[in-house]
């Protein structure tokens, strides 16, 4: 995780302050509005100091949450089209989300699992509202506080009319949650105060033979047991003057101090985020940003997508190799960036597709909206040519990790019976965009979900990935048309 320079009593400081939107200065001053929020972080190590907590600090602390980089989410977005866009009549949409569904008449044994495919383009109002005060998680020695950004989405699919010219906005999907910024951990030690008012521990039995070994009234250190003339003697550890003991009376009360030597909590996450998804599922997902190869979480320019035969990478695929992989091998991927293959638009059968690889994945191939229906992310990374990206930042979030701790994903009884969710990732990307002299913050996501459900002829298990994309600007930030169009559509 990564944290601000602290005061050396412990007490928070506030993050610098952001400049307001639509300012920037030059190069040789600032970077922008990401780069004042960011500055003064640093990762948070063993050696690295953890300020002690007081009661009388949570006032300053409340009064100076530190939300990192999420800072700067704060406002309303919506859907953003650029000038490239606009020149490609096949895009009438700003976000692009692929789901693949269980076909009718199919239940979670059949053989072989069929699907529905579903590609369409839409627009979105996103809202982020800082929550006041933090969050604190108190944990005995430990205490974390917490930045919390509320969010609540709004989604609308946009398709041409079959009888007229204008398009239909038909609502998709609606999401509230919340983004955490997981910092400021605080060493909590007992005091004279907190033992006295959260004490369970009665005073000392009188009749018990060992009350003579305590220093004061409570059980409040721990007595070693040393034989001395064939008996055992309870002493206290200053006592022990060497002798090797062989019982102990563990401590049953704590003592002023308690807790300052540890352990000590180190999370190994910056950024959650929690959200309930109207299907019948909550997730959780943790993350951090990702730096560049010189270790640095602001990264200069735009972000860098792959093109060409680099673009058929699985990890961001509309389908899976449990899915037949289309018929593809590490040596023979598929350039996204060219025209489908030639098999795409074939009527497929024994003879050209023995083993129904192709036949299985053709549709999604064969979609009006390729290539952003085989790869989703490629619209993200269409939507940026050409603009004047200064400096980003990538937040990467998943509910899996191979080690250590990891979020997850609760489904009601139907879901988690016909079409189970089985894992989230996702990619956000804050850039900052110059345009005329002004700073203009962008957001551009990736958002992947995994489903499971039919299997093959071989009985194996399918992975189905469902995957929303998306870029925003800030209300105050879009043409006049794209704001009105938001306003209208998500009242």
């Amino acid at each position: 995780m990564l944290k601000r320079n602290n005061k050396a009593s412990g007490q928070a400081q506030p993050a610098p302050q952001a400049l307001k939107s639509g300012k920037i200065k030059t190069a040789n001053q600032s970077e922008g509005q990401l780069a004042s929020i960011l500055n003064g972080y640093q990762p948070v190590l063993i050696e690295s100091p953890m300020p002690a907590f007081y009661v009388k600090n949570l006032q300053s602390i409340a009064d100076n949450v530190d939300y990192g980089v999420l800072k700067a989410l704060a406002g309303t977005w919506g859907s953003y089209k650029s000038k490239h866009d606009a020149t490609n009549s096949k895009l009438i949409g700003t976000g692009v989300h692929t789901t693949i569904m269980p076909s009718p008449g199919t239940n979670p044994g059949g053989i072989p699992g069929k699907y529905s495919f579903l590609c369409e383009e839409y627009i979105e109002k996103l809202t982020f509202d800082l929550v006041p005060g933090g969050v604190r998680n108190r944990g005995g020695n430990n205490e974390q506080f917490c930045g919390a950004v509320k969010y609540d989405q709004s989604i609308k699919s946009v398709n041409k009319s079959a009888t007229s010219t204008q398009l239909v906005y038909n609502s998709i999907h609606e999401e509230n949650g919340m983004f955490l910024w997981l910092s400021d951990v605080f060493n909590h030690a007992a005091t004279e105060q907190s033992i006295s008012e959260d004490r369970g521990i009665h005073p000392l039995d009188p009749n018990n033979p060992n009350v003579k070994s305590y220093p004061g009234q409570y059980q409040d250190v721990a007595l070693y047991g040393v034989m001395v003339d064939g008996k055992i003697q309870y002493v206290t550890k200053d006592k022990l003057n060497g002798r090797e003991y062989v019982e102990i009376l563990p401590a049953k009360e704590l003592l002023p101090g308690a807790g300052q030597t540890g352990p000590y909590f180190i999370p190994d996450y910056t950024i959650s985020r929690s959200g309930v998804i109207p299907h019948g599922s909550t997730i959780t997902i943790l993350g951090d940003m990702v730096p560049d190869n010189a270790g640095n979480f602001l990264v200069k320019g735009a972000p860098k997508f792959p093109t060409g035969n680099a673009t058929w990478n699985f990890a961001h695929l509309a389908l899976s190799p449990t899915m037949g992989g289309a018929g593809t091998t590490p040596s023979t991927p598929i350039n996204l960036d060219e025209p489908a293959p030639a098999w795409v638009h074939e009527e497929l059968n024994w003879t050209n597709d023995p083993g129904e690889n192709l036949i299985y994945t053709q549709r999604i191939l064969a979609h009006p909206l390729y290539p952003y229906s085989v790869r989703p992310d490629m619209r993200v990374r269409d939507s940026i040519n050409g603009e004047n990206i200064v400096n980003h930042v990538k937040i990467s979030l998943s509910s899996r990790k191979d080690v250590g701790p990891e979020g997850g994903i609760l489904n009601i009884p139907f879901v988690n019976r016909f079409v189970p969710t089985v894992e989230m990732k996702m990619n956000m990307w804050l850039e900052t965009v110059v345009e005329g002299g002004k700073e203009i913050l962008q957001l551009q996501y990736e958002q992947i979900i995994f489903f499971e459900f039919q299997f093959g002829d071989n009985g194996g298990t399918t992975s189905w990935p469902h995957i929303q994309v998306n870029t925003l600007r800030k209300l105050e930030d879009l043409p006049e048309d794209q704001r009105n169009l938001i306003q209208t559509q998500f009242k």
